[in-house]
């Protein structure tokens, strides 16, 4: 073989193999690999028109195929599949190569594998890839991590397959250095999590309390995608609620399990976060979520337990009701947001990666599942004020957030007066209401603690650390 592919795409199930044809439709000879040399054969054979490939049946030749500097993407499992191929190729490649992770890796991973192969000289990129199949086909968001000499040989080929926000710039950017990338895209999946939530949150109520049939609840999300909530995410579930199962003719929702999946990603993320300090309270509810409609033994426990008598609304009241879920559901997804980009700050000052929130905000407005039409300005607000600590600082989504609190206090007075589980809604508030709180009761806490442990405290009129001999004459005494 010649070494004339400028990329290899090595693992070739349905998100490696539609990557490959994306880099081959935007003009690139591709290398393509697969353990089992079927699959090799079969996307050459069915898709070869799509472009230039180069197929390889074993590693020797895949390597020998690609042209200096070799670029090997690696789309296989995360965990010990990805170790295990990292390990198979790194031998075979040479200084100033660059292996490329697509996989779904923990970024601690990430981080331990750059660490390696930057040690032999192989630069080592984890990529964040957001928009499942047909993004990975059609134009996905990319976000990579590594060095910045990696980013300048692979930067322009994924500019080139990513997907394209409609003023034309390319869904990807350098996110950082060693597991900068794979860090944002778990958070990316936290804040898809939560973000699914509360949609689902919103379904609920429209059809719990306000008595709307599936039907006209996917027209009332239609509705609402035309104006500020316009995004993928509400733009599937209207299909999804219009959707009639073709065997039963039952609405589609109303034939399926109601136990939500998950795959890690959110879990990282709230768990992450805990490592870090940061509040994602609204992430780590959308996960406690998922996890308690799975456990179907304690809800058929539970299932007899007493709770409110439902108070069906009038059609007039059914319909402001609808309007106010909507001010609740755009108000909680802001601080969805604001949570998420909060945790993306505390990661980068955390691992020096310096990272661009503006830029993280930017390639997120195409090819993700998270895209909505409020990107472009959170990407404006952090491009204003690259110091901005929230977004609920930020003074325009400050104002809409204040003018729909109303509204969402009422939506989560009246779930719970409902019998209506919504700690999306109601978490999101809570960390709204915590933020503005002039004081927080963590006063008495800090004053437990130092009761039961002496583990001190802080006073509010003077420095330094303080303990209260609680047990004596409760005098006060200072400790350090």
């Amino acid at each position: 073989m010649s070494g004339t592919a400028q990329i290899g795409v090595t693992g070739l199930a349905v998100m490696g193999r539609n990557l490959a044809r994306n880099f081959a439709r935007n003009g690139f000879q591709v290398a393509v690999h697969n353990r089992t040399t079927s699959k090799t054969d079969a996307l050459v054979e069915e898709f070869g028109n799509e472009g230039s490939f180069v197929a390889a049946r074993t590693p020797q030749e895949f390597v020998a195929a690609l042209e200096r500097p070799r670029r090997v993407f690696i789309m296989v499992k995360a965990g010990d599949p990805t170790d295990a191929v990292i390990q198979e190729f790194a031998p075979l490649l040479e200084e100033g190569d660059v292996v490329i992770d697509g996989g779904n890796a923990h970024f601690e991973d990430t981080r331990r594998r750059e660490r390696q192969l930057r040690g032999r000289g192989i630069h080592f990129v984890g990529v964040g890839i957001s928009g499942g199949e047909e993004g990975a086909l059609h134009g996905p968001s990319i976000m990579p991590g590594g060095s910045a000499q990696s980013y300048e040989s692979l930067g322009p080929m994924l500019e080139r397959i990513a997907a394209k926000a409609k003023d034309g710039t390319p869904c990807t950017t350098h996110i950082g250095p060693d597991g900068a990338g794979h860090f944002v895209k778990m958070v990316h999946n936290g804040i898809e999590y939560a973000d699914m939530q509360l949609i689902a949150e919103a379904y609920d109520l429209l059809r719990q309390v306000a008595g709307y049939s599936p039907e006209r609840i996917a027209e009332t999300f239609r509705r609402w995608n035309t104006g500020r909530l316009d995004s993928y995410l509400i733009e599937i579930t209207a299909e999804v609620l219009a959707h009639t199962d073709a065997v039963t003719g039952k609405p589609f929702v109303d034939v399926v399990q109601d136990r939500a999946e998950q795959k890690g990603t959110g879990r990282w993320t709230v768990q992450i976060a805990l490592d870090l300090g940061v509040p994602v309270s609204g992430i780590a509810e959308a996960v406690f979520a998922r996890s308690l409609s799975g456990h179907t033994d304690l809800r058929e426990a539970a299932k007899d337990l007493s709770g409110p008598t439902a108070a069906p609304l009038d059609e007039a009241a059914a319909a402001a009701f609808a309007d106010r879920v909507e001010q609740a559901l755009y108000a909680s997804k802001i601080v969805s947001y604001t949570q998420g980009f909060h945790q993306i700050r505390m990661g980068s000052e955390t691992y020096d990666w310096n990272i661009d929130l503006g830029a993280v905000a930017g390639i997120w407005r195409a090819g993700c599942i998270i895209r909505a039409a409020f990107l472009d300005r959170i990407r404006a607000a952090y491009d204003a004020r690259p110091e901005l600590l929230s977004l609920l600082s930020d003074e325009r989504f400050a104002q809409e957030i204040g003018a729909a609190q109303d509204d969402w206090r009422a939506v989560v007075a009246e779930a719970a007066r409902q019998g209506v589980p919504t700690p999306g809604f109601a978490a999101a508030l809570a960390y709204y209401d915590g933020l503005r709180a002039d004081r927080l009761p963590a006063a008495l806490t800090q004053g437990q603690r130092d009761f039961f442990g002496a583990h001190t405290y802080r006073r509010a009129d003077r420095p330094g650390s303080f303990h209260t001999l609680w047990g004596g004459d409760r005098s006060e005494v200072e400790a350090g």
